[in-house]
C-alpha cells in the first residue's frame, strides 16, 4: 500500500543540509515586513535575467548579499563590492557556499574598480548617493566596464516616497523618477532603456505610478 507520509519524510531525509542564515539587514526584514524579501528577490532576478551568460559582473552596494546567489546563478563570476567591512566578512563566512561570489571593499566614489567587467548592476544604491557625488560615483563605474559593459541602475521612484518609512526617508538622500534616472545614464551611455517595477512585477507601464524604476545602459559614451 502506498504511504504520502512515508514518502515525503524519506524524500525530506535525503535533501543535504546547508548551515545558512540571513544576513542582519535581511533577517530584520523578516521579521517585520517579510514580504519584502519576495520584492527584493524579485529585482536580483530580474538582473539575472538582464546578465544571463555574462562572464564577469559586479554589484556595488552588495549590502548583506541577499540577492547576490540569484545573479551568481546565472553568471560565470560575481564580484560584490560595498563600504561596509563588517557587513562584507560576515558575508564571507555567510556565503562560502557560493564558489562564483567574491566579496571586495571598493568605494567607487575614488577610483576605478581595477578590473574590467561585462556588467555592473545597482539594487536601491543610487538613492544613497550625495548628488554632488552622483557624477564622479556613476564615471568610476563606467570606467570600471569594458568596451561592451552593460550597466543596470534600480532605484525607488521618487512618487512612491510618500509610502517610504522613516528609516527608508531618511537614507534617501537622491531619489528620482523615470526623466532623471534616464538622463543620468544617458550623461554616460548612448542607449537607457526604461523598466518600472510594482512588488514582483517588472512592466513598461506608466512610470509616474511605478514604486520601483530601472535603467538599463548600454554603450558606454568615450571617456
Amino acid at each position: 500500500m502506498s504511504d504520502s507520509k512515508e514518502l515525503w519524510l524519506n524524500l525530506r531525509t535525503n535533501l543535504p543540509k546547508y548551515d545558512v542564515r540571513l544576513g542582519t539587514a535581511t533577517a530584520q526584514g523578516y521579521v517585520n515586513d517579510p514580504k519584502l524579501l519576495g520584492f527584493v528577490a524579485s529585482r536580483y532576478k530580474f538582473v539575472s535575467k538582464m546578465f544571463s551568460g555574462f562572464e564577469m559582473v559586479l554589484e556595488v552596494g552588495c549590502g548583506d548579499a541577499f540577492g547576490a546567489p540569484v545573479v551568481a546563478q546565472a553568471v560565470k563570476f560575481l564580484v560584490c563590492t560595498d563600504i561596509d567591512e563588517e557587513t562584507l566578512a560576515d558575508n564571507r563566512h555567510r556565503c562560502a557556499h557560493f564558489g562564483n561570489i567574491e566579496f571586495q571593499y571598493f568605494d567607487f566614489r575614488g577610483g576605478t574598480f581595477p578590473r574590467k567587467m561585462d556588467g555592473v548592476y545597482l539594487v536601491d544604491v543610487i538613492e544613497h548617493v550625495f548628488p554632488e557625488e552622483e557624477n564622479t560615483f556613476v564615471d568610476n563605474l563606467v570606467a570600471s566596464l569594458n568596451s561592451h559593459g552593460v550597466m543596470l541602475m534600480g532605484t525607488p521612484n521618487v512618487t512612491s516616497e510618500q509610502y517610504a518609512s522613516k528609516h527608508s526617508r531618511e537614507g534617501h538622500i537622491n531619489l528620482k523618477d523615470h526623466k532623471s534616472l534616464k538622463a543620468l545614464g544617458l550623461k554616460f551611455f548612448h542607449n537607457v532603456f526604461l523598466f518600472s517595477m510594482n512588488d514582483e512585477v517588472v512592466h513598461t507601464g506608466f512610470s509616474p505610478m511605478a514604486h520601483y524604476l530601472w535603467a538599463l545602459c548600454v554603450g558606454p559614451r568615450g571617456r
